[in-house]
């Protein structure tokens, strides 16, 4: 049974009281520990500073009143409140989405909150508006998901004085950014269809404008001319199973196309669809490969050929980075002291590509 530092025992499941028979705060902790308001400050946020003994001695009185810091005694403390604030854009999407997801779990293992803003738009004013909300929240930091470059020139001119990371969109000065390897693995996909002895490969591509679309577009066709290729003009998409439909109904009446790489595995869902529809066997007539290996890209029929993105690691990394701005301190690791991480993209292979038809 726990007692309270009365003597009394508490009730099972409720919360103790001090000697004046309200809920304890941080005067009660340093008056039961012997230590003054300020070092319970400091045990709170974890300062090295103070002795292991010391430390034992305010977190047992912490235990024996049942008290609980709250997120506001918190901010008094070390002058932060703990909150982080994440900007992002097409959001239902699945790559922006999990990254969401991966930051969210990231701040919560390091005892952050998120506030986070989706953007339907990407216009100048609203990213400033977003940026000045998060400000006045108290944000300690923000991470943009800044997949298009209109958004990346509007955060460098919203000139933010809280620390950033972004990603996908590199702002011109010494702002951290995280990119997924895209011309990486379009070159993967690439070469992977060429290798099957395919003549050329035609490419879906996603929206201009998207830095990731013309990073794929552009080491695509890099990769057919090194490969001695023709190079046919790819034809554009939104991201959407829509646009890979009709898109994929295009290549599907042209008897010579033989393989499609396309900028995502939702128009490359799709470009399946309209293929079957033509009668056009998926892989002996054509070879298909998406991109981000969406967790249904395994159980399509057939299984999906894809580029694999690791969005966990994308927001962790955003994450880690972002704490050590706040801190004042420079990232360790492979990417100390770099101003771009880049994740490298993995080629997985299913049975959508076989080698090209005689």
């Amino acid at each position: 049974m726990t007692r309270s530092a009365a003597g009394g025992a508490a009730p099972k499941g409720r919360s103790r009281r001090n000697f004046a028979g309200t809920r304890p705060v941080m005067d009660d902790v340093a008056r039961l520990a012997g230590v003054s308001k300020q070092t319970v400050s400091r045990v709170l946020n974890d300062n090295p500073a103070v002795r292991a003994e010391t430390r034992e001695s305010v977190l047992e009185a912490m235990r024996s009143l049942g008290y609980r810091p709250s997120r506001s005694a918190r901010s008094l403390a070390s002058g932060r409140t703990r909150m982080l604030g994440v900007i992002s854009f097409d959001a239902a999407r699945y790559g922006p989405a999990s990254t969401l997801t991966a930051i969210n779990t990231a701040a919560q293992d390091a005892g952050y909150l998120v506030s986070s803003i989706a953007l339907d738009t990407a216009d100048r004013d609203t990213v400033v508006q977003a940026v000045d909300r998060l400000s006045a929240e108290g944000a300690d930091g923000v991470i943009a998901i800044a997949p298009q470059r209109r958004v990346g020139k509007a955060l460098a001119e919203a000139h933010l004085d809280i620390p950033l990371v972004v990603m996908d969109n590199a702002l011109g000065d010494d702002t951290p950014m995280v990119t997924a390897d895209s011309r990486g693995g379009a070159r993967l996909a690439t070469e992977h269809l060429l290798g099957l002895g395919h003549r050329t490969v035609r490419h879906i591509a996603g929206p201009t404008g998207w830095t990731s679309a013309e990073r794929r577009a552009a080491s695509w066709r890099e990769t057919l001319e090194k490969g001695g290729a023709g190079v046919p003009e790819p034809l554009v998409g939104d991201w959407s199973a829509d646009s890979g439909y009709e898109l994929g109904r295009r290549l599907a009446r042209d008897p010579d196309v033989t393989a499609v790489f396309a900028s995502n595995d939702q128009m490359a869902l799709g470009a399946l669809r309209a293929l079957h529809e033509a009668g056009r066997r998926v892989p002996d007539d054509v070879s298909v490969v998406g991109y981000d290996d969406i967790p249904e890209a395994a159980h399509l029929l057939p299984p999906l050929t894809t580029i694999r993105t690791d969005f966990q690691e994308i927001g962790t990394r955003s994450l880690r980075l972002l704490l050590a701005r706040i801190d004042g301190r420079e990232e360790t690791g492979a990417d100390a002291g770099a101003v771009v991480s880049v994740i490298p993209a993995h080629l997985i292979v299913r049975r959508s590509t076989g080698p090209a038809p005689a």
